[in-house]
């Protein structure tokens, strides 16, 4: 047996884009495409039958070599190509160039209901798609138990798995991918669709197949999960492998790179965003209790946040609601900054405008905070970015004590303290 469970040389993915699906024709439509076809073959010959569409290179010169027993963390910003990679590994999609080696059963988690049957019920989908990953009917039968008190969905065991919720259907896929002991399992970002309680549940699991010597590939925006789960990290960007190494260094090399990235924070390039579009932010700045455009805040004194916008209508008392997420290195979320919550969900929205963020007193002991934002205009989503940018703190006076503060933790709290005797 090979000591590698998986291993890569040279693997690229392209992707042709910009390619328009083809349309229904009638029967006009094709006696018509015939007469236009000379005028068309002459257009191909003097080379005016258009440009040839864009190629998109998901992944490009992916080499890598992963022992058995391994877990692995794949970490990158949105549309690095992980999902990608484990389309590759799981044999949904082909590379377009290179070669891999696979050492071993797979079962994949790669999205949420892949391999079920949405006519089948809950129980017979666990034999269903226990027979995709080549599982024996005996070693359904044994796990069978184990996989529905798991899942925590005994009640609906019966039901046809179309009228499960999105949570109800993970929980069952996670079961079965991770209770029919695959020899690698890979395991993409679905976990999030779970609630709290299960996500813990999952990571667990995970733990114990990695200490029965099983492979664990796992990508998460997590950094929590993939620091405790994983003993090694690569990082992709732009399709690449930028690092590889410890969890620890791997997480501060990401957070390093992404502060590279945001340090500008102009968004204005970013197509990695969602929403509708017709209010799109350009760029963010950070401001000091004077209106004046710093690089870091400090902790104890005011400071802003400027989001500039560019909108294609005027609403003038529109129902908004602006908001920020603010994350530690390790993308686990320390506090949101939210205009409803706050009280403020009527602002005007102009064609080229800013919303200001005041924050009276920065709470936030020193280092750097990435953060994700997000608007929403009369209940519509009109954008949502991810790692917009990110906030650098430097150490203060916050409690006026003459004293700086330090690193530990993240929150500060105004306190003070008093003696008495005890009665």
């Amino acid at each position: 047996m090979s000591d590698f469970a998986v291993r890569l040389d040279g693997i690229g993915k392209r992707y042709r884009i910009g390619v328009q699906r083809e349309r229904y024709y009638t029967l006009r439509d094709t006696l018509t495409n015939l007469m236009k076809a000379p005028i068309r073959r002459f257009r191909r010959l003097s080379g005016k039958a258009g440009s040839e569409k864009e190629m998109f290179w998901a992944l490009k010169d992916i080499s890598l070599e992963i022992k058995h027993g391994d877990v692995v963390g794949i970490i990158g910003r949105n549309g690095a190509g992980k999902s990608t990679l484990l389309k590759i590994l799981a044999r949904i999609t082909e590379p377009t160039e290179g070669r891999g080696e696979i050492h071993g059963r797979v079962g994949s988690l790669l999205e949420v209901g892949t391999g079920f049957h949405p006519e089948l019920t809950g129980r017979e989908n666990i034999y269903f798609n226990g027979s995709v990953l080549g599982m024996k009917k005996s070693e359904i039968d044994r796990k069978f138990d184990e996989i529905v008190d798991f899942a925590g969905i005994e009640s609906f065991l019966d039901t046809p798995v179309k009228r499960y919720s999105s949570g109800m259907y993970v929980r069952l896929a996670f079961a079965v991918a991770a209770h029919l002991e695959p020899e690698i399992l890979l395991v993409d970002e679905v976990l999030a669709v779970g609630d709290a309680q299960f996500q813990k549940k999952c990571l667990g699991k995970m733990g114990d197949v990695a200490k029965e010597g099983r492979t664990v590939l796992f990508v998460s925006h997590n950094m929590a999960a993939v620091q405790n789960l994983c003993v090694r990290v690569f990082v992709l960007n732009d399709g690449q492998i930028a690092y590889l190494g410890g969890a620890e260094q791997a997480l501060s090399y990401y957070a390093n790179m992404n502060c590279n990235i945001q340090n500008n924070r102009s968004l204005a390039a970013r197509k990695d965003r969602k929403g509708s579009q017709w209010l799109r932010f350009e760029r963010v700045r950070l401001l000091n209790e004077e209106g004046i455009e710093v690089n870091s805040a400090i902790s104890g004194k005011a400071c802003s946040i400027r989001m500039d916008y560019i909108s294609v209508k005027s609403v003038p008392d529109a129902s908004i609601c602006v908001a920020f997420n603010v994350r530690d290195h390790l993308g686990s979320l320390i506090t949101t900054l939210n205009s409803v919550e706050s009280g403020n969900n009527t602002l005007p929205v102009i064609y080229e405008g800013c919303f200001i963020c005041h924050w009276p007193k920065l709470n936030l002991r020193a280092g750097t905070y990435s953060c994700d934002l997000f608007c929403a205009v009369n209940n519509e989503i009109v954008d949502w970015v991810q790692s917009a940018f990110t906030i650098h703190v430097s150490d203060g006076d916050f409690y006026t004590s003459g004293k700086l503060i330090g690193t530990a933790g993240h929150i500060l709290v105004d306190h003070f303290w008093t003696a008495d005797s005890k009665l």
